[in-house]
């Protein structure tokens, strides 16, 4: 077995007086998808969150390609967060007043890329979302499924090593979200990135390489998906 991408170990964090995470483990490795399982309030989210680098767990460790994850500054996260992790949130967190072309792009754009070049990937990865013909339009002009697909592609277009899925289909009916969970492992295995991926839903779980259950803030059962 080669050496994890990412790993936290003995991880805790609490919220005043919930906690929320009581020693933790995990492993995602590169290219797998992987399913963070779990009841609602197991802490699931927060482990993708600190695994991420939006939280900081209250003690543990976590590393990333060796890098020590806790120790960073918060501008080296930011920078990690822009370039080497995607997102992809329930609800997509699209800017309203930006066209989806522009949504797409603006990775790329706060990395530094030149306009013309980061609207030509955006370009490239709304087709591959299918969702190409509707690059001038906003995000309050198009459905839910559409605005996800965009939301996918703004997650995957720097080229991200790990994306990050927090319930990604969680407001959108089965037709749907099975639509945007194909595409979205599709093209991560296409480009070789993991994909940490929380979810209470079965069918959802089946897109994904491995499970863990995540309950009481402890990482508990784990297997290989069939």
């Amino acid at each position: 077995m080669t050496q994890p991408l990412l790993k936290g170990r003995d991880l805790h964090k609490s919220f005043g007086a919930t906690q929320a995470l009581h020693g933790a483990h995990v492993d995602v490795h590169a290219g797998e998808v992987l399913a963070v399982m779990g009841p609602s309030g197991s802490g699931k989210s927060t482990l993708l969150h600190c695994l991420a680098g939006i939280v900081a767990p209250d003690s543990g460790t976590i590393h990333y390609e060796g890098r020590d994850l806790v120790a960073m500054s918060d501008d080296e996260r930011s920078a990690l967060r822009r370039t080497e992790f995607g997102f992809v949130f329930q609800f997509g967190q699209l800017v309203p007043e930006l066209t989806l072309l522009e949504n797409v792009a603006l990775p790329l754009r706060l990395a530094g890329t030149r306009r013309r070049a980061a609207e030509a990937t955006a370009r490239q990865w709304l087709d591959r979302l299918e969702v190409g013909d509707l690059g001038d339009r906003r995000p309050g002009d198009v459905s839910g499924g559409q605005g996800q697909r965009v939301a996918v592609a703004r997650a995957l277009v720097t080229g991200p090593k790990v994306v990050f899925a927090d319930e990604p289909t969680g407001a959108l009916d089965s037709f749907n979200g099975e639509r945007v969970m194909h595409l979205l492992t599709e093209a991560a295995r296409e480009t070789h990135a993991a994909i940490v991926l929380v979810t209470h839903d079965a069918r959802v779980a089946a897109h994904s390489d491995r499970e863990i259950v995540v309950r009481d803030g402890r990482v508990g059962h784990q297997e290989l998906v069939a």
